[in-house]
């Protein structure tokens, strides 16, 4: 359902659902902590200036009473989850994913499901650097290198970098969409997926916008400017259901092989997914991405890539992939996880 058309429809029914994709149980609230956390909490000043200016993704027409109440429960949330688990790091943004558990679920559950997340799925963002953030955004270019090589080269040639993701992707969208509608819509899909599933949808919001691309002036300025607006009418189901496709097309293994040979990392969101994945055995949620796209495909063009254009210079992506070297240890995680539990699915992908 989460991946479905039109997601899991209603908060409602996201209450009963998330927790079993978190692989939660609703019934066993976190412990409170004795702690006074804001006197005690390094992070507990910019946590605050975080809040203050999270006005915007309260629901308008909100009471204020009721909206400064949920503000300090946010504060809360975000300071238990630290003090719980010390090797996480509050980055700014962390905050735009609690306030739309919180808004969802409640305070109670929304600490539960988001400090698993932060172990899972967030994991890379809440490390003390932000390198594994970068190697993740590093993974943008290469899937569009993949699917369209000339809105490749043009962004390649502008220099305009990944940057202009970089808040799509550390607030699963969350800080950049004005309709909650939309923002709970994608959570349903990430939280049903791979971690990396977030980085797929951005290059696919990208892809939608070639045209927009293509007819800007061919310079970093101008290029990022565009692409850091989101408009806000985006076809959000038809992209939902490309990023999965090129999930299945394009997984992690093939755009990270040439990293392989980097050091390894195992704290990383995309090392731990095994773990949470078989602690999650009923669902299968690549079972469906992967049973999806073959039903899109013609009988004869089930070894034919027909989501990709034709590449006009090999070399192009032989030297775009090499750049994934720089995706280090991040990248090789996601090797050892994807090339893990992806074969039993090969043969019915490639009859």
């Amino acid at each position: 359902m989460a991946i479905s058309e039109g997601g899991l429809l209603t908060d409602e029914i996201r209450r009963k659902v998330w927790p079993k994709l978190l692989n939660v149980n609703a019934n066993d609230p976190p412990p409170i902590s004795g702690k006074n956390l804001r006197q005690m909490s390094k992070d507990y000043q910019q946590v605050l200036l975080d809040v203050r200016r999270s006005l915007r993704r309260f629901p308008p027409g909100m009471p204020e009473e009721q909206r400064e109440g949920l503000q300090e429960e946010l504060i809360d949330i975000i300071l238990l989850i630290l003090e719980r688990n010390p090797q996480l790091h509050y980055y700014q943004g962390y905050h735009d994913i609690v306030v739309t558990f919180l808004l969802v679920v409640g305070e109670r559950l929304a600490t539960s499901l988001v400090e698993k997340l932060s172990t899972h799925h967030l994991r890379d963002f809440m490390d003390p650097t932000m390198d594994n953030t970068k190697h993740i955004l590093n993974y943008l270019m290469p899937i569009i290198d993949q699917v369209n090589p000339e809105l490749h080269d043009f962004m390649q040639s502008a220099e305009v970098g990944t940057i202009f993701a970089l808040s799509w992707l550390i607030t699963w969208f969350g800080h950049v969409l004005s309709d909650f509608r939309h923002v709970v819509r994608l959570y349903d899909f990430f939280l049903a997926c791979h971690p990396l599933m977030p980085i797929y949808f951005a290059a696919v919001i990208v892809l939608y916008r070639e045209q927009e691309v293509l007819d800007c002036d061919c310079d970093m300025a101008s290029v990022h400017h565009l692409l850091s607006q989101i408009p806000q009418d985006l076809p959000y189901e038809t992209l939902i259901s490309r990023a999965g496709d090129l999930f299945v097309q394009f997984p992690p293994s093939e755009l990270a092989r040439e990293a392989a040979a980097q050091q390894q990392a195992e704290r990383t969101a995309a090392s731990t997914f095994k773990d949470f994945e078989l602690a999650s055995a009923q669902q299968r949620p690549d079972t469906v991405l992967r049973q999806r796209f073959r039903g899109l495909l013609r009988p004869d063009d089930r070894t034919k890539d027909v989501l990709t254009k034709p590449r006009t210079n090999r070399f192009v992506k032989l030297a775009v992939m090499g750049l994934t070297v720089a995706l280090g240890a991040a990248a090789l995680a996601v090797v050892k996880s994807a090339l893990e539990w992806a074969p039993k699915f090969q043969l019915q992908l490639f009859p």
